[in-house]
């Protein structure tokens, strides 16, 4: 793509959304914004496009799910899975990620679920927990989680939650590197073939280098949660701050 500015095709707009883990303030006031810009600016064909991490450390990751599901029954919908979503539903069979997802996050997510994780190392506690969660997960949800692709592609755009592999081609990237990657993307300066939008590591403002672009600035620690719009070769930002 080297000498040209990376394009969608002529009709079709894509609101990208950043990591939002579990912030449903930002995400409600970011949707509608994109809901008036709609409204101002109608398009033949809008895509909204989730990067994943839903859920954790934020306090409302159940009600961001279901705010989610809400948004998808009237609008067309890509939602990315996220490493925060793989580690959370992998959970479900595996004691030790178990105390991984309590690390990253996920005692949040627990009790936004109604499940009160207290002494989370204890290994007979684990499988009560694990047993709580799954009792408390509803189907939806868990089918949610369990059914989110890796990756999106629309026109000169690669979207995926962290990002890629240099010197693999995109269809062959590996779910793995998808989801966790992130110095060997982040510091590579060579084309990918197509411009990846990923989130996954914060920042305070978004990063457009020449090869990829972050949207991911950090809604849970800095309260600004961002949707990258674009259409045609246009780029523009809509974005939502509450400290």
């Amino acid at each position: 793509m080297q000498g040209r500015r990376p394009s969608l095709a002529a009709g079709i707009r894509i609101y990208a959304v950043g990591d939002i883990h579990g912030r449903l303030d930002l995400l409600d006031e970011l949707l509608a914004r994109v809901d008036a810009d709609l409204a101002l600016r109608p398009s033949a064909k809008a895509i909204f496009v989730f990067l994943g991490d839903y859920i954790d450390r934020g306090s409302h990751s159940r009600e961001t799910i279901d705010r989610l599901l809400e948004h998808r029954e009237t609008n067309e919908c890509v939602f990315l899975k996220g490493n925060h979503e793989q580690i959370a539903i992998d959970s479900l069979k595996d004691p030790g990620l178990f105390q991984k997802w309590m690390r990253l996050g996920g005692v949040e997510t627990l009790v936004s679920y109604g499940i009160t994780p207290s002494n989370w190392t204890n290994e007979k506690r684990i499988v009560e927990l694990q047993a709580a969660f799954h009792r408390a997960l509803p189907h939806a949800h868990f089918r949610f989680f369990r059914d989110q692709p890796t990756s999106f592609v629309c026109g000169d755009f690669f979207f995926a939650h962290a990002g890629v592999r240099p010197r693999i081609e995109l269809p062959r990237q590996a779910e793995s590197d998808l989801l966790w990657i992130r110095d060997k993307f982040l510091l590579c300066r060579e084309d990918f073939g197509k411009t990846i939008v990923h989130g996954h590591t914060p920042t305070l403002e978004i990063e457009v280098r020449p090869n990829r672009i972050n949207i991911d600035t950090g809604a849970f620690a800095t309260g600004r949660l961002t949707c990258l719009v674009i259409e045609e070769t246009t780029l523009s930002l809509i974005d939502t701050f509450q400290p």
